[in-house]
């Protein structure tokens, strides 16, 4: 078996970011060279790799590894070099990109998808998405030459514009920035107690109200709209959210001001919150 042969389309950018995480904890890019082992096994784990024959498949990504790479001074192997062995062109491109321009949370995406998409139409042009992308880096304090952009925006259209109309599409997007995991996937609402669901439902409102006023508003409940809908539905569309958007206010903006205070949404999720 060559494994990295093997590897190398099976798995996406978000399935590698799973297995680096466990291993890069201080978030600076790289791994100790004495990690390699363990990385490596974990790697093959998530491609399914054939127990019984671990150790051989182990010795051989390993011994191929070092035929093509030189471990560094210090001893640290760098992310891009292990993604290279691991991802397809396109998926490695996407790994690094997003590496480069970490997201916090589903409301940070969805406060630039609506900048970008003012006409609410649900797509956002090539030409949109390049001044997306300067502003992202900018908001990151790098600053990268025209052309690298350009490199940047024709490398995503031709990865995410299937049909060739020069736009994307909310999930297009959404695929280029996202690599944590959905923040609502480690609650279980239905296997709680009563005083467990009030302490989950803190965090989670404490998680969506970045603006730390009490209430969710314009983004903020959009982020909260987006990980929603992808609990039961992991593709959706701009209009599915602005439609579940809509029903979600009608039902908890109780006094109508178009945000959703603390105490209306726990109402609505059936909690009854201490005053």
């Amino acid at each position: 078996m060559d494994s990295a042969h093997v590897a190398v389309g099976k798995l996406d950018a978000a399935g590698f970011w799973q297995v680096w995480q466990r291993f890069d904890v201080d978030g600076k890019g790289s791994i100790d060279e004495k990690e390699l082992d363990a990385f490596f096994q974990h790697m093959l784990m998530k491609l399914g790799a054939d127990d019984t024959i671990m150790e051989e498949n182990l010795r051989k990504v390993k011994q191929e590894f070092m035929a093509t790479h030189h471990v560094s001074n210090d001893g640290r192997t760098q992310i891009k070099e292990l993604a290279s062995m691991f991802l397809s062109e396109d998926e490695n491109f996407l790994l690094l990109f997003r590496w480069e321009t970490p997201l916090d949370s589903s409301v940070e995406f969805m406060q630039i998808w609506r900048k970008y998409d003012a006409d609410s139409s649900g797509f956002i042009s090539a030409t949109e998405l390049r001044n997306f992308l300067r502003d992202l880096f900018l908001h990151h304090k790098k600053v990268i030459p025209e052309a690298k952009l350009d490199e940047y925006t024709d490398t995503m259209m031709k990865i995410f514009d299937k049909n060739n109309d020069g736009r994307l599409d909310l999930n297009d997007l959404a695929r280029i920035l996202a690599l944590q995991e959905n923040f609502l996937l480690q609650f279980k609402m239905d296997a709680c107690s009563t005083e467990e669901r009030k302490r989950d439902f803190e965090k989670i409102f404490a998680y969506y109200d970045v603006s730390k006023t009490g209430a969710l508003e314009g983004p903020e409940v959009d982020g909260f709209v987006k990980d929603m809908m992808e609990l039961v539905k992991p593709s959706i569309s701009c209009v599915d959210l602005d439609k579940f958007r809509e029903i979600l206010l009608r039902h908890c903006d109780v006094n109508k001001d178009g945000k959703i205070q603390k105490s209306e949404l726990a109402l609505c999720l059936g909690l009854k919150m201490n005053p």
